[in-house]
């Protein structure tokens, strides 16, 4: 162990990984929230911290660290992903552990925490911090700093000078996030981040031509325990108060201009109290304002009403996500989902009656689907959802039940080759009871061919490249499919004018989603010819581009 140091001459180097493929800058991402909070608490104890954020660098992973730990001597290299992200966090302490400086690693998130045995050997990080991490990772550079054994450390896990590993038992979770301060924004880059995010990225993002959203997390973990979920903060629900929450939202708009509130809570609240003194707040924010902020969150389908959605429309919500999974009562159930189809279908049509956005998923595959439930809910979506709703596979995230279920029955056979391959790729899984692989695989392809039809999709009427602003920006004159409203979004982007589709794009006047594409990508969707399309036409696209930028 090494002696004793000084918290400020202690130093941390914090890292945002890379959230999308890419070795160019790149700021169309989600915001680490959680990582800001680690990075404020460790300021406010006093160690001298730096923090990079990869996704406003160019170049490898390994250029960017070698840059960095070339600059400076650092004690501890930490980081995490707000996903899995394996592939994204092996290269960075690939790249850490090959610079002669070695600085020790911590790493947390959802990847650690669901399966710390694995990761610890796969990605030999000196720690791994589990579950919710502002206390334990003080409490870790603590003992780091002054030369001691973290055995004592509840929350981590780690091995031991005769190669051991070390778990030191759970963390009990926060139980007063009031008392959290608010996460640091402005180490993670924030600004530069917010002055570039284009209107089409997210649906958050689709009010303005200058969007400045605002993250923030209002409440922590949920008290469902769906079969499909993993919640790498624990099980327990608890909600900040809605003074505390509106203290970071006056800062921030007073800091940044905000004009959108992005509610990240996976449930922002099931009581309608809450959701009403939110609702008075922000329309007390937005009084004098010349653009009013918007914002957006995610409820529970047991718990709206008409009064409730239309103070929330009134209050400025553009669209409510909501978790609709099946609407088949068996399915629901063997999801530990304790919502019922006929609730589903009162939310939907009550919040479209209220005119406020939906953004929701109908996810096939449980153990309990069968062609008869996955028709059921195909069914409904056909008739009432008017393409609103996404249709998708559930996919098996580490830690969740339907995970489980998978390596006892053999579907997932090598935990560390499904991490590193197949997550987050969209690959679908059989873990049903009834269905054949060959069923399984038609039900896939019926729902990518529902999504093709039921989806309305439009041409812009016009699009012209935005002059004043940087590579790759539009401005694009759109026709809504469902009122009629030209609308024209400013600010889009697009990598290539002659192929590209924005998916699900809100309506500013109605509310309602719909595609936009251009003529090539309409045509190759409705003909089942991109792939033929997309490689004869890659070449000319590139030069055509070129020509006209």
């Amino acid at each position: 162990m090494e002696g004793k140091k000084e918290k400020g001459n202690f130093s941390v180097l914090l890292l945002v990984p890379r959230y999308r493929a890419t070795e160019k800058v790149n700021y169309e991402y989600t915001f680490p929230i959680g990582l800001g909070y680690i990075l404020r608490v460790i300021k406010d104890a006093g160690y001298d911290v730096t923090c990079i954020n990869m996704n406003h660098r160019n170049g490898t992973i390994a250029e960017i660290m070698k840059g960095e730990l070339d600059k400076k001597r650092y004690d501890v290299v930490g980081t995490g992903h707000i996903g899995m992200g394996y592939t994204v966090v092996k290269r960075i302490v690939e790249a850490v552990r090959a610079h002669p400086s070695k600085p020790r690693i911590i790493l947390g998130g959802a990847l650690m925490t669901s399966e710390p045995d694995l990761m610890l050997d796969a990605l030999k990080p000196d720690y791994a911090v589990l579950g919710e991490g502002e206390t334990t990772v003080l409490e870790l550079l603590e003992c780091m700093r002054n030369g001691l054994d973290a055995k004592n450390v509840k929350g981590i896990t780690f091995r031991d000078n005769d190669g051991n590993r070390v778990e030191t038992g759970p963390r009990e979770p926060i139980a007063d996030i009031n008392q959290l301060p608010f996460s640091d924004y402005e180490g993670l880059e924030y600004k530069e981040y917010l002055g570039r995010q284009p209107t089409n990225s997210y649906s958050y993002n689709n009010q303005y031509d200058e969007p400045r959203a605002y993250p923030i997390l209002c409440s922590r973990s949920c008290p469902f325990q769906c079969t499909f979920c993993y919640h790498s903060i624990g099980g327990r629900y608890r909600e900040r108060s809605i003074e505390n929450a509106f203290q970071e939202i006056k800062e921030a708009v007073a800091k940044y201009d905000i004009n959108v509130i992005c509610i990240y809570d996976d449930l922002f609240s099931y009581r309608k109290e809450r959701i009403y003194e939110f609702c008075e707040r922000i329309k007390e924010l937005n009084k004098g304002r010349a653009k009013q902020i918007r914002w957006n969150c995610q409820l529970s389908v047991n718990t709206v009403d008409p009064e409730m959605l239309n103070a929330m429309r009134e209050a400025g919500c553009d669209f409510i996500s909501y978790g609709f999974e099946s609407f088949s009562q068996e399915v629901l159930k063997s999801m530990k989902k304790p919502i019922s189809p006929q609730q589903i279908d009162y939310a939907f049509k009550a919040t479209l009656g209220a005119h406020v956005g939906i953004q929701a998923n109908f996810i096939f595959g449980d153990t309990a689907e069968t062609k008869e439930t996955a028709k059921q809910t195909l069914d409904y979506w056909k008739s009432n959802c008017e393409g609103q709703v996404s249709l998708l596979f559930i996919q098996p995230y580490p830690g969740s039940a339907i995970y489980r279920r998978c390596l006892e029955k053999g579907i997932i056979k090598d935990k560390l080759e499904f991490i590193e391959t197949k997550m987050d790729r969209d690959v679908v899984f059989n873990f049903t009871e009834k269905m054949t692989d060959e069923e399984v695989g038609e039900l896939a392809a019926e729902l990518q061919h529902a999504m093709m039809k039921y989806v309305k999709t439009v041409i812009p009427l016009r699009l012209e490249k935005e002059g004043r602003r940087r590579y790759g920006r539009y401005k694009a004159s759109v026709k809504c499919p469902f009122c009629s409203e030209v609308v024209e979004y400013g600010n889009y982007s697009l990598q290539s004018r002659w192929m590209y589709i924005t998916k699900l794009l809100i309506c500013r006047k109605c509310k309602m989603r719909f595609n936009v594409a251009s003529p090539l990508m309409k045509l190759s969707q409705e003909t089942n010819l991109f792939p033929m399309i997309q490689t004869g036409y890659r070449k000319m696209v590139k030069l055509l581009d070129r020509n006209v930028r």
